[in-house]
């Protein structure tokens, strides 16, 4: 069977991401990334740009996150869709990262309950096809890029359960708020038993270890209800952003 990865030698199109943080390692003119990267900047504003231009009147969006790889017979995505639903229902719109599984489902449930559904896609080596619940789409070749959107535009954050990508945006969420870089920003985290030995392991070794503190394990909250995810998200949000 073949592997799903691209390698060098196989000549396949590297993602932009993979050029820019591939430098040395190109099999012909190692120097071309050290020669062409100033360039690059500009070709990285513009994504900032189309970002900025596209979500510029998104100002109390939640972002939700999740696996790609979840069916739509799957617990978690029909409680993504419910949570879109009620988001919906009470006129805050939704942002996913545009493709299929629980994001699909969170823009799913926003569409059908006729509230704001946004996609912000992502490039990879094997293209991730937009989902078809979306009623605004930005598609971006940089992932810190992307993020910036998630966090610009939203008021408050989503975490279904998710792998590698899911992880690196509940974390970077959290250090946001543990730093104060964003403010009375409720995240939750939605699924008990998939998240509770990671809360378990936070409040046991990491915050038993010092590497936290103690109130930091209340910067976020747990639940398997998405009625509470909504509630909690309402009950976060400043006074003058209420619907």
């Amino acid at each position: 069977m073949a592997s799903p990865y691209r390698r060098l030698r196989d000549h396949k199109r590297p993602t932009e991401d993979e050029v820019l943080l591939e430098s040395g390692q190109l099999l012909e003119r190692p120097d071309a990334l050290r020669k062409t990267d100033p360039w690059r900047v500009f070709r990285i504003m513009g994504e900032f740009v189309e970002g900025f231009d596209t979500l510029g009147d998104i100002f109390d969006a939640v972002s939700i996150f999740g696996s790609a790889r979840v069916p739509a017979t799957d617990p978690s995505y029909v409680a993504a869709r419910k949570v879109g639903r009620l988001l919906a229902e009470a006129n805050i719109p939704v942002i996913t990262g545009g493709g299929p599984g629980i994001m699909e489902a969170a823009n799913r449930g926003a569409n059908e309950a006729g509230g704001l559904s946004i996609g912000c896609n992502i490039e990879l080596p094997f293209e991730q096809r937009p989902n078809d619940f979306l009623e605004r789409s930005v598609n971006f070749r940089f992932f810190f890029v992307r993020k910036m959107m998630f966090i610009k535009y939203a008021t408050a954050f989503v975490v279904f359960p998710g792998g590698f990508g899911t992880m690196d945006e509940l974390f970077e969420s959290l250090t946001l708020i543990q730093t104060g870089k964003v403010k009375n920003f409720p995240l939750v985290l939605f699924g008990t038993e998939y998240w509770g030995r990671l809360v378990d392991w936070l409040r046991d070794t990491v915050a038993k270890e010092g590497k936290i503190d103690e109130p930091d394990l209340l910067l976020f909250h747990l639940t398997d209800d998405p009625a509470e995810v909504v509630e909690h998200v309402l009950r976060s949000r400043p006074q003058a952003i209420q619907p």
